[in-house]
């Protein structure tokens, strides 16, 4: 079924974490059209780590074009690319949008958008973990006739290319002989809050730990440096990196963690898909269902984080990482 497509499109737009939990789908996509060009449409913050990424052989960032002549510019060159395929990884009233925009002869399009030619629709679609309903999606597209998709089922990303061109370092002073150290991953989206261990927490947490031995290195934006400040003040020696970690690195970092423990965001999935040991923290506001990273990862729940107490992530740590 494949053999004739030589030109294929893959469309994902949206956040960190969503973008690294695609990255098994796109993998799939490249195993299946081994000798397509490949190009990523995305948005500006994934262009290097989308460019690094073996499975595309163009990257271009306008998909989330601001007014008509944006619009206008992006749909007339995806008519001139003349793609024999689509997969719409976004599947959202965006990359519908675009799908509309190519009529009356859009390319043949695996996604949601009313009339693709590769509709996934099974009704069940939306209760599905990101990892089965992608992977159900490309078994309703063709390429992927047996596809995991029962729960739990489907395989983590793969970062090992990540991790591989990624620069080799310690975030901490390695001395005769280093410590393991532990990444936190404090922070979040700022319209969140409501995802968020409290720092204080996670200064308790890095206490204990650094008392048996560990390192405690801090990851996150440049916005979310007061909460790496709050955690020194309880574990003066943790290593604040906030606001000093691309992508890349946050990957090298997370393949060589002892164990990461983080809230729902993106540099938490990030880490968690390099194989690292992780404890990630939901609250109600999302649903580990449906989106919660796979691999060596223990995932603790409460309806509200303030409740979840310290002492519930050491038994955690305890179960995930024996030698802690």
């Amino acid at each position: 079924m494949s053999r004739d497509i030589r030109t294929v499109l893959v469309i994902k737009l949206s956040a960190l974490g969503d973008f690294i939990l695609a990255l098994a789908a796109m993998k799939k996509i490249r195993e299946a059209h081994p000798k397509a060009r490949i190009t990523l449409l995305t948005t500006p913050p994934f262009e290097a780590l989308a460019k690094s990424c073996p499975y595309f052989n163009r990257v271009e960032t306008d998909g989330r074009p601001e007014g008509l002549s944006a619009w206008l510019a992006l749909r007339g060159r995806l008519k001139a690319a003349r793609y024999d395929r689509v997969y719409d990884l976004q599947t959202s009233a965006q990359s519908a949008r675009l799908f509309h925009m190519l009529r009356p002869f859009p390319p043949e399009w695996s996604g949601v958008a009313l009339g693709c030619a590769l509709p996934h629709k099974n009704p069940r679609r939306n209760s599905m973990h990101t990892l089965e309903r992608q992977a159900d999606q490309l078994k309703f597209a063709g390429i992927w006739p047996d596809a995991p998709t029962e729960p739990g089922s489907a395989p983590p990303p793969d970062l090992s290319w990540v991790v591989r061109n990624a620069r080799q370092e310690r975030p901490t002073p390695g001395g005769v002989k280093p410590r393991p150290y532990v990444i936190f991953v404090p922070g979040g989206s700022a319209h969140r809050l409501d995802k968020r261990w409290p720092a204080e927490r996670f200064a308790q947490l890095g206490k204990a730990l650094h008392d048996r031995g560990f390192d405690i290195v801090i990851i996150g934006g440049p916005q979310e440096s007061a909460l790496a400040r709050q955690i020194q003040k309880t574990v003066g020696q943790a290593r604040d990196l906030t606001g000093r970690t691309d992508f890349a690195r946050i990957a090298a970092l997370g393949a060589r963690a002892a164990l990461v423990v983080g809230n729902d965001t993106g540099p938490l999935h990030l880490a968690a898909a390099t194989g690292a040991a992780t404890i990630v923290l939901f609250s109600s506001a999302s649903n580990p269902a449906l989106s919660a990273p796979r691999g060596h990862v223990a995932v603790l729940q409460a309806q509200n984080l303030v409740d979840l107490p310290v002492s519930q992530v050491l038994q955690a740590v305890n179960a995930l990482v024996p030698s802690a």
